[in-house]
């Protein structure tokens, strides 16, 4: 096969790019939920965004859905400080034996946190732990009021600024009603702080948003890794798509019932990954064989509405996901997403720097890939750990 020209690929002209010349069609970020994990994302972020790499497309839910927003929702030049601004406003100073005695650290940790809130985050509502039966509907039954949060995100988010589509957004929520998964997208209706306040709705924690007069959870009960936003997405772009996963789906086998509720959560939020790729796979492959089919047919047969209608589902685009797996760090347990320590986070956001950094060196994406398959996966693990 020839060299694709440019209408072909359907990649943006080059003075709308920012990113590295050699990474073919549009840079998608995928943000999981998780957290204080979500360091590692901000981490992420940093190395492209040293590489000169920035995204054209992030998708996330909950943890995810914020660092996206205020990715999407500054120029890049104030991009960074933004994220930083974030995440040192979260960081609780590391308290306790200073790391003598971990598990006792870890519950002082955990204790803190589930007591007081966070600040800039989440508040405690006392009332609801004796009130677990009172009517009080979705929109106050929860354990925690996240007011906090709507006010950092009207600090940190220019969402003027996203609503001019520079750079797109998509965030997950599920309908608590009928439990159907969203997503919302700043292409395609303007966005606003609720849309990122209800994928971050993780229940019973916090409570539901009302988005066009339904409540909505935090998309990552429903689907914690939301790449088929990007798979299933239409028209098709090719894409190099930056898969951050915060939950490892593999470990090792746990040996006590701690570890067995620890290892439980990241089976469930490492969620469906793997399987979204393999049906996307038969799915993409099934295109490509289609836009196969349809070049070896003759013209006159081609230019018939029939056929024509017919060839319309093929395509010939590549996406090209390249996994970046946050490490599982000594001293991680059942609640490491609420490790908000600033250590913690300062560990964390490191990781997923020098993770990126060196995954833009390989540059994997610079083989080609099969032309009848249309998905490459390159999964990138840290030695960190």
């Amino acid at each position: 096969m020839g060299k694709k020209t440019r209408s072909e690929r359907d990649d943006p002209p080059p003075d709308q790019r920012t990113g590295c010349p050699d990474i073919p069609g549009q840079v998608v970020l995928v943000f999981q939920g998780g957290g204080a994990l979500g360091a590692y994302q901000a981490g992420v972020y940093q190395a492209l965004h040293d590489a000169k790499v920035e995204p054209d497309w992030v998708i996330g839910t909950s943890i995810g859905a914020i660092n996206g927003a205020i990715i999407t929702g500054n120029r890049p030049q104030d991009r960074l400080a933004r994220l930083s601004q974030f995440w040192d406003g979260v960081a609780r100073h590391d308290c306790g034996t200073a790391g003598w005695l971990p598990g006792f650290d870890n519950w002082m940790r955990d204790l803190a946190i589930v007591t007081q809130g966070i600040p800039s985050f989440f508040a405690p509502r006392p009332a609801s732990w004796t009130g677990l039966h009172a009517p009080v509907g979705a929109d106050q039954a929860a354990f925690y009021s996240t007011h906090p949060l709507r006010e950092t995100l009207a600090s940190l988010v220019d969402f003027d600024y996203l609503n001019q589509k520079n750079t797109r957004l998509t965030v997950g929520a599920v309908n608590v009603c009928s439990g159907r998964m969203r997503y919302f997208t700043n292409r395609d209706n303007p966005m606003d702080v609720d849309h990122v306040m209800a994928s971050a709705a993780f229940p019973p924690g916090f409570p539901s948003v009302r988005l066009e007069d339904e409540p909505y959870w935090d998309g990552g009960i429903y689907s914690n890794t939301p790449l088929e936003a990007v798979l299933d997405d239409h028209p098709r772009r090719s894409s190099v798509i930056f898969a951050v996963q915060l939950w490892p789906a593999s470990g090792p086998e746990p040996a006590s019932i701690w570890q067995v509720m620890s290892r439980q959560r990241d089976i469930q939020y490492s969620s469906r990954a793997e399987s979204h790729l393999e049906r996307q796979r038969q799915i993409h492959r099934l295109r490509h064989v289609i836009r196969e089919l349809g070049r070896h047919m003759p013209e006159a047969l081609r230019e018939s509405a029939e056929v024509k209608e017919l060839l319309g589902w093929g395509c010939g685009t590549t996406m090209q996901v390249v996994e970046l797996d946050a490490p599982r760090f000594e001293g991680d347990d059942l609640n490491k997403d609420i490790d908000f320590t600033s250590s913690g986070i300062r560990r964390r956001w490191a990781t997923g720097y020098e993770d990126t950094a060196r995954v833009l060196q390989q540059s994997p994406w610079r083989d080609a890939p099969d032309p009848m398959e249309g998905i490459s996966i390159y999964r990138m693990s840290s030695p960190t750990g």
